[in-house]
């Protein structure tokens, strides 16, 4: 590859929502000096990656997509994932931007360096270079896999919901399924029908609320491609009605009681076994881990077939588990519902900023941005969907769109000032943190009780947004980026 194919004024990672969305607005923006960097071999993101079987987004799909490219053929109300990775293809046809993509390529290593003011990418493929590096790498695609004792050497199939085999055949097989998180309760009730036998281990019961999906009728669908307004006020209406559970989030956490009585209600219509009832019940405040909506995770504990195992996994051996209370169960394959590297993120151990600081040095174990999105001591380096834009109500690509917006001010700002270099100040980021952290004090996931995915390695939640999301979006879309350096080589000065 010659150096016009290698250097890029922007270089994103990740061809999901949000690199696709930047690509996006970069392109409206007449740019065309920028790359996509994608390790799968087509966009989408996430929405690639998990292919599990019941795989659906648990936001409804009015919101749950571009608030410039509405799609008025949506099948249902909760779109399955083949409708979303498709729709993203679509997005990428539609504007443009698949020519800036490369797919196939795996970022390996980005280090800033100084003396050339760029960033210099180590790949699959080979090294790039860029003005400016965007992380666009989601935190649901990255397996985690479990501590276990044995794991390594069990002699049957082991595979993670987000590395789903399509080829190993489940059927007549004995399977143990490793925790009981949002996947979990939606390949679960795909595979129980076809497996002999199915060991559901649990080691905190989530909280679980009805599914309200239903289809999209053909009436629906024609409305919104004949009156796109229509299905703006349904998206409006939706959001609306999402960020009134802020209230109870992060303003007021006792009225997560009246949610935890439709749960428990829930709960009640769907297993008579006063036994698994309460096996099933949560010991922690409702929203303080993710709430999981589902019409069928309570019917398929009560199968003949499938066994709750509730008090969690101790051992995995040559052809069998074993529970912490040393029952052991003979499995063919293991599925590990286990979830993801959050706020350990992969680019935390690949990205090394100023001096060769490595970010997951300057974090020390609890990351932390300016608006998500920013660090001090990587200059012209930016995040989409960093710490503490996490959502446990909403939709994440409003949060998205609202960094883009921030994403797009800075660069233009770098443009406007004839800079070389852009970077948030410390005193600033420490001070939005500051910020972030007294918001989360009070919150349900500060008092709710419980242990999650959203803490980092300190206990901090560097996960969530612990406020209204309309505010995050102000914040990001101000133009004034007071909050950053700009310079080019010479003394450093102030954008005003």
């Amino acid at each position: 590859m010659s150096s016009s194919e290698t250097h890029a004024k922007v270089i994103i990672v990740g061809a999901g929502f949000s690199g696709l969305g930047l690509a996006i607005q970069l392109k409206q923006r007449g740019s065309q000096d920028f790359l996509v960097l994608e390790r799968a071999e087509d966009v989408g993101g996430t929405w690639t990656a998990n292919t599990y079987p019941g795989c659906t987004c648990d936001i409804p799909s009015h919101l749950y997509s571009f608030s410039f490219a509405p799609n008025p053929n949506w099948s249902a109300t909760y779109s399955p994932q083949p409708e979303i990775r498709d729709y993203l293809r679509r997005c990428a046809d539609r504007y443009a931007v698949r020519g800036h993509v490369r797919t196939g390529v795996a970022v390996e290593s980005a280090t800033w360096r100084e003396e050339t003011q760029v960033w210099e990418l180590q790949t699959s493929a080979g090294s790039y270079t860029a003005d400016v590096l965007v992380s666009a790498m989601g935190p649901l695609t990255e397996p985690k896999l479990p501590d276990v004792a044995g794991l390594a050497d069990f002699e049957g199939k082991v595979m993670h919901s987000a590395r789903w085999d399509h080829e190993y055949d489940l059927h007549g097989k004995r399977v143990a399924s490793i925790g009981t998180g949002a996947s979990a309760i939606q390949y679960v009730p795909e595979i129980a029908p076809v497996v002999e036998e199915l060991y559901v281990f649990q080691r905190t019961a989530p909280w679980i609320m009805p599914h309200g999906n239903r289809p999209l009728t053909s009436f629906e669908q024609r409305l919104y491609r004949r009156l796109p307004r229509a299905q703006r006020i349904v998206r409006s209406a939706v959001y609306a009605s999402r960020e009134l559970l802020v209230l109870g989030f992060a303003k007021q956490p006792k009225l997560m009681k009246l949610l935890e009585r439709l749960s428990r209600s829930h709960m009640r219509r769907q297993i008579t076994d006063e036994q698994l009832r309460e096996r099933v019940t949560p010991d922690y405040t409702l929203g303080c881990k993710r709430i999981i909506p589902s019409n069928s995770w309570y019917p398929t504990l009560t199968r003949p077939n499938v066994e709750l195992v509730a008090s969690g996994l101790r051992e995995v051996r040559a052809r069998s588990v074993v529970d912490s209370e040393g029952v052991e169960r003979d499995v063919d394959a293991i599925v590990l519902g286990t979830g993801y590297h959050v706020t350990d993120m992969p680019a935390a151990y690949q990205v090394r900023g100023r001096d060769g600081v490595l970010l997951d040095e300057a974090w020390q174990g609890s990351p932390r941005a300016y608006l998500g999105t920013a660090v001090p001591g990587f200059p012209n380096f930016f995040m989409l969907l960093g710490p503490n834009t996490g959502l446990g109500h909403g939709s994440m690509v409003y949060m998205i769109e609202a960094q883009i917006a921030h994403l797009s001010n800075a660069i233009g700002a770098i443009e406007d000032a004839g800079a070389s270099v852009i970077e948030v100040r410390r005193e600033a980021n420490e001070a939005f943190n500051r910020e972030v952290d007294e918001h989360m004090r009070g919150t349900v996931w500060d008092l709710g009780g419980c242990s999650s995915f959203y803490l980092d390695r300190t206990g901090r939640n560097a996960t969530l947004w612990p406020d209204w999301t309309w505010r995050f979006r102000r914040l990001a879309a101000d133009p004034d980026l007071s909050a950053y350096r700009l310079s080019s080589g010479k003394p450093a000065v102030t954008h005003a």
